[in-house]
């Protein structure tokens, strides 16, 4: 059967990826190589609620739908009727075509069922199931059976496919609106707090429990920090990482301020952007450092070896994830028994010291992302 149009000469296309606010971002190179592979190409995004609020500063997205598909895990659940009304929704867009983006352990097929009843004619994906009529242009999603790829090289290896043509710059990247910086500058100053001085960025929440590091061990390294570098810590955080934040602060001794629940999301940019270094476990903040070029620690839990920082100045510690708390999907499981095959036990404080210390010594510049398998247990020092 002959597919309608050439992914060439489609000016009307909508990009779906209704996950959290990391995955937005790391989608954001083949988002951008899309846009750039026609002159006044439109391209909408159709995210999450959790995935909205950053698409609007990334570059090469036009509009953004926000709904939250009850097939991605979301406190609310989205009836039937809704689903209908998006439908018709997209219906009126009128799309050339749809890009849909997941990582191997999402079906693109409920998805893709929309593209079908809102009348796509033609619509992308990676797909394990041979998905017929649903998808046009049906890549077979090897992972993580023969291969485990970064996110941003899957998502840019779609696209790849559609004959989109990847920039040298693969990097992701955020637009900060003008008088941002000023802003956050002005906050900072009612806080007494003077960015003359040494200063870096702590974020201790997480979007899944799973996913923390223990508080605990992260105050004993921003201490420890503070007191042989002199640095003051900005402890950022959401609304409801108010009391963790505040607990981080009360325990620094008069050398950390916490910021949670204080910034919106264009202010946290701001921070971000300013800022020499953050420390943060695996969780959307080490993207958006990734995006702007600012060194970053990560405390990764070993829940996927897809998500490192991005082209960005980084040290990784690992830590392993209790049993009980691992994912159930199988898919994850399997993908995970190849990738974290030894145990690599918990990086303490001194491991956190170390890692600023160097990175607070070089200048920045960009690294490849790492995706690691099997990474060695601790030696007392970070890995290089």
């Amino acid at each position: 059967m002959q597919k309608p149009g050439n992914w060439g000469d489609f000016t009307n296309i909508l990009c779906i990826r209704p996950d959290n606010l990391g995955d937005v971002l790391m989608t954001g190179p083949a988002i951008r190589a899309l846009k750039n592979g026609k002159k006044d190409r439109k391209i909408t995004l159709l995210t999450s609620s959790s995935g909205s609020g950053i698409a609007r500063y990334i570059p090469g997205i036009d509009q953004v739908i926000e709904f939250d598909l009850p097939w991605y895990k979301h406190d609310l659940r989205a009836g039937a009727a809704m689903i209908n009304d998006l439908t018709e929704q997209l219906k009126d867009h009128r799309f050339d075509a749809a890009v849909i983006f997941t990582v191997y352990s999402q079906s693109p097929l409920p998805t893709a069922m929309l593209c079908y009843q809102a009348g796509i004619p033609r619509v992308a994906a990676c797909c394990r199931e041979n998905p017929y009529g649903l998808i046009s242009d049906w890549i077979p999603d090897e992972e993580p059976f023969y291969q485990i790829k970064h996110e941003v090289t899957r998502q840019l290896d779609l696209v790849k496919s559609l004959g989109g043509t990847v920039p040298a710059e693969e990097h992701l990247s955020l637009d900060i609106p003008p008088g941002t910086q000023e802003k956050i500058l002005e906050k900072l100053e009612k806080l007494r707090v003077n960015i003359q001085d040494p200063w870096l960025m702590v974020h201790p929440g997480v979007s899944e429990d799973k996913r923390q590091y223990p508080p605990g061990l992260l105050t004993a390294a921003a201490s420890m920090i503070c007191k042989e570098l002199g640095y003051r810590v900005l402890i950022t955080g959401t609304a409801p990482e108010k009391t963790l934040a505040a607990a981080m602060a009360d325990q620094i001794d008069g050398k950390a301020i916490s910021l949670a629940g204080m910034l919106n999301l264009e202010e946290l940019i701001g921070l971000t952007a300013l800022s020499p270094l953050l420390i943060a476990n695996n969780t959307g903040p080490v993207h958006i450092a990734a995006a702007l070029g600012t060194p970053v620690i990560v405390l990764y839990a070993l829940t996927n070896p897809q998500h490192t920082p991005w082209k960005v100045m980084h040290r990784l510690l690992p830590f392993d994830v209790p049993p009980e708390k691992r994912s159930k999907n199988i898919i994850i499981r399997f993908a995970n028994s190849l990738s974290f095959t030894s145990p690599v036990g918990m990086p303490g404080p001194g491991d956190i010291f170390r890692a600023a210390t160097l990175l607070l010594s070089r200048h920045r510049k960009p690294e490849p992302a790492r995706e690691f398998f099997n990474p060695p247990p601790f030696s007392g020092q970070p890995s290089p």
